[in-house]
């Protein structure tokens, strides 16, 4: 198990450094708190790897690509092991602008009651 948990950093590590497009212009959004919380980017979370999660209010945001194509399943999968573990799932797509996919996580972030 520690073998994985190492790995699952390592590849955190390495994704941190080759963002997508999508991902690249979306942090440039969210660093620095300028949501009204901290957010980090490609953070391992109970044997998963989130593109961005904010910790003080337990929020995932997924950057949906062409890679979830055909995933809906595992997502949703992947979604519930989350939430169980008292984390909620926002899921943008690549395809949205920036401005809307900001706007749909500060409206979460409403909804935990962080903005």
């Amino acid at each position: 198990m520690v073998a994985r948990a190492q790995l699952l950093h390592d590849r955190a590590r390495e994704i941190r450094h080759a963002p997508t497009a999508s991902e690249e212009r979306l942090w440039e959004r969210l660093r620095g708190s300028r949501l009204g919380v901290a957010f980090r980017r490609q953070v391992v979370i109970g044997g998963y790897i989130a593109d961005f999660a904010a910790s003080s209010v337990r929020l995932v945001v997924e950057v949906d690509g062409a890679y979830h194509a055909g995933r809906q399943r595992l997502d949703a999968k992947r979604d519930a092991r989350l939430a169980r573990a008292r984390w909620r799932v926002v899921r943008v797509s690549s395809e949205l602008g920036v401005e809307e996919a900001v706007a749909k996580i500060a409206a979460a972030l409403v909804g935990v009651g962080a903005a």
